[in-house]
């Protein structure tokens, strides 16, 4: 199993907006994609910012393909993203999961 991890930043007073189009949008995209097992977003208020993480857990490389293309590694965004984040980072992180 492989995590498939983003981080992202918008300001403080568009924290919880952009906590409910991820849920409503990204999470449900996520969701619905083949070999996906999960995903789920943090998020940790700091002065005049919010971080989110979203973590996506997928069966294989293959089905992380399916959902963001070649190469893996580069981040995908959704249209609303543009106005919301501080910082459109370009890429993702991938970890390999142990039990």
């Amino acid at each position: 199993m492989i995590a498939r991890v983003w981080h992202g930043v918008t300001q403080l007073a568009h924290a919880n907006e952009y906590l409910r189009l991820m849920r409503e949008v990204a999470l449900v995209d996520y969701k619905r994609t083949p070999g996906n097992v999960g995903a789920f977003v943090l998020r940790r208020l700091e002065e005049d910012c919010a971080h989110f993480l979203n973590v996506s857990l997928w069966e294989s490389r293959d089905a992380i393909v399916a959902y963001a293309g070649e190469p893996i590694e580069t981040a995908r965004y959704y249209e609303f993203d543009k106005d919301y984040l501080i910082v459109m980072q370009p890429r993702v992180t991938h970890y390999e999961i142990y039990w």
